[in-house]
């Protein structure tokens, strides 16, 4: 592929992204930017261009951030579209990180909701240029001078300032993009300096290794030279350099402001770690650039192999995936119930069903994940301390505190709906710090709540306590001491560690009552009675018995005396108080599937 000689002034290039709650017409908006400066011919373009994934299509959600190069009147354009949902926020702070615009985008027909607001208080901390957009006008359904008021008032500025816009029929798009051009800052960096490159994302190719997608600062990136990693001071040849527009275009060199590329045929994503500063060797930099934390794991689950031969193959595909999500963490664990599997770290339950489907998909898995729990902190009497991802390591003996971590919620609703949202909070141990309206009809309301409240089924709770119109967003903030105890579930005596979960002990015994019942359902019956119990420590909190199968051992008998009958009835309770004893109860792989189903996957079966 021949090379594009590459100097362009960075006072004709702007660098912005996209930031929209999920569904509100990101990916389609793009669509059109990409027809409009022509980058896309007109037989190659195709609905959510920049979404790349099977799994991405069919859900209609972005979940990786892309980066395109559009050329627009004299000027470079460099965008950034980014996911909406709130477990892949950590991807839209790095292309914040990248960017002097923001484009806030607002669904004409549903108004600004939580996660956008969640992202336009990070885009402005950021000190970006923010451009407020209505999209989706062409709606039936659209109120633009309704939302246009809203917005201006979130905002600060003027209703006659918000755009109007229609990603889908491609209308006030030119003027958006002039509006960029005329109002984004240009970058602004030392061409002469050490060159200095800010790493916002990497994925891992078959072919060539690791791809370094890179926002330059200072100097100048250019291949056939040595590139280092400041933070692991690794030094790699630079294969490739290039600019993304769609497709991959290797070029000379990257200056001051540009966005591209960078292939050194690094194996392993770790070593283009997120947030890191790239230089040369020759010239490096000294200091490095503000980069940002490692996003940490939310919640925690299980998964296992449903057939246990099958471990190995689970563990390479854990392998190749975190090359291409480097959120993923996980590490091995036995599981008395279900054999061998890993324990994973997710940002949240979508990023953890999304996990969960690729491993499936892409690696033809069959897989049971165990509920999700969150990390807790355990101080001992002794003094000793814990940390606590599984229930399983739930420590014994005397505990001082136990301690949650908690969350700062953001609900956005239709005012109709506050007292059901208010109450649903409280029932999930929620504390109220304040409420806005931001129209006469919209209100915020923020609360703190555990995280483990949040994560089984609040989300979906929310959604049908207000017809689907509230919408969520969160972000930790910090840990609380709490009255939490571990509940076991025994069968015939014996815990089984796969059903044990850590609650608060006003919700243990409701808890206990609902795992009895469903396991009694669930596992088929024995020839012998089983037991089953819920109990905190040594003391029983709720039992169900599944009754034994019983054979009719009178059937013979057809007469005679009483005693004859007494005799073999007596004979067969012996047989099966010995089979008690020596009899091991069997739970079917299904049981534990269905038990163990979180509300998503569960809804996913039926």
């Amino acid at each position: 592929m021949p090379l594009v000689p590459n100097q362009t002034d960075p006072a004709v290039i702007r660098n912005f992204c996209i930031i929209a709650h999920i569904d509100h017409g990101k990916s389609t908006l793009a669509d059109r930017m990409l027809q409009f400066t022509g980058v896309v011919e007109e037989r190659q373009m195709r609905a959510q261009y920049l979404d790349r994934m099977d799994i991405e299509r069919e859900r209609g959600i972005t979940i990786k951030s892309q980066a395109v190069r559009l050329p627009w009147k004299d000027h470079v354009l460099n965008l950034i579209d980014t996911p909406g949902h709130v477990d892949f926020s950590y991807e839209v702070s790095r292309s914040l990180a990248a960017c002097e615009g923001a484009v806030l985008l607002v669904d004409a027909a549903q108004g600004i909701e939580a996660q956008t607001l969640a992202n336009l208080y990070m885009a402005l901390e950021a000190d970006l240029h923010i451009i407020p957009v209505l999209n989706k006008i062409d709606l039936p359904a659209a109120q633009p001078d309704k939302y246009a008021d809203e917005l201006a008032g979130i905002i600060g500025c003027d209703p006659s300032e918000v755009l109007r816009v229609s990603g889908k029929t491609g209308e006030g798009v030119e003027e958006l993009l002039d509006n960029i051009v005329a109002t984004v800052p240009a970058p602004v960096g030392d061409p002469d300096g050490p060159p200095r490159a800010l790493i916002f994302d990497s994925v891992y190719d078959t072919y060539r290794g690791v791809v370094t997608y890179v926002r330059v600062i200072d100097g100048h990136l250019s291949r056939r030279e040595k590139s280092m990693m400041m933070s692991t001071k690794a030094a790699h040849d630079t294969l490739e350099v290039g600019v993304i527009s769609p497709e991959p275009k290797p070029v000379t060199g990257l200056g001051v402001g540009e966005v591209g590329y960078l292939i050194t045929g690094v194996k392993d994503v770790r070593q283009a770690r997120v947030g890191d500063t790239v230089t040369s060797v020759s010239g490096a930099a000294v200091k490095p650039l503000g980069g940002y934390q490692d996003p940490k794991p939310m919640v925690f689950s299980g998964l296992y192999p449903v057939d246990g031969d099958d471990y190995p193959e689970l563990r390479d595909a854990l392998d190749k995936l975190q090359l291409n999500d480097a959120a993923l963490i996980y590490e091995p664990e036995t599981s008395l119930a279900l054999g061998f599997g890993f324990r994973c770290g997710f940002l949240g339950l979508l990023h953890m069903e999304i996990v969960r489907e690729r491993l499936e998909r892409e690696f033809n898995l069959s897989l049971i994940s165990t509920a999700p729990n969150v990390v807790y902190r355990v101080a001992m009497e002794t003094g000793q301390e814990h940390r606590v991802t599984n229930p399983s390591e739930f420590p014994e003996g005397k505990i001082a505190a136990v301690y949650e971590p908690i969350v700062r919620a953001t609900i956005l609703s239709p005012s109709d709906h506050i007292g059901a949202i208010m109450e649903l909070c409280q029932s999930r141990r929620g504390v109220l710090l304040g409420m806005d309206y931001l129209s006469e009809d919209r209100v915020e309301i923020r609360y703190t709540m555990p995280l483990g409240e949040i994560i089984f089924d609040f989300f979906d709770q929310l959604k049908s306590r207000t017809r689907g119109y509230a919408s969520l967003d969160y972000e930790p903030s910090g840990e609380q001491e709490s009255d939490l105890v571990k509940v076991d579930i025994l069968l015939q005596g014996e815990s089984v560690d796969a059903f044990s979960q850590i609650v608060h002990k006003d919700k243990s015994r409701e808890y206990g009552l609902m795992m009895t019942a469903k396991l009694k359902e669930l596992i088929p019956r024995q020839q012998f009675e089983v037991p089953i119990q819920a109990a905190i420590g040594a003391r029983i909190i709720a039992r169900e018995n599944i009754r034994a199968i019983r054979k009719d051992v009178l059937a013979k008998c057809y007469g005679g005396d009483i005693s004859r009958k007494r005799k073999l009835l007596e004979k067969q309770k012996e047989g099966k108080k010995r089979m008690k004893t020596i009899g091991r109860v069997d739970v079917p792989q299904e049981a534990f599937v269905a038990a163990l189903s979180t509300g998503s996957a569960a809804d996913k079966k039926k």
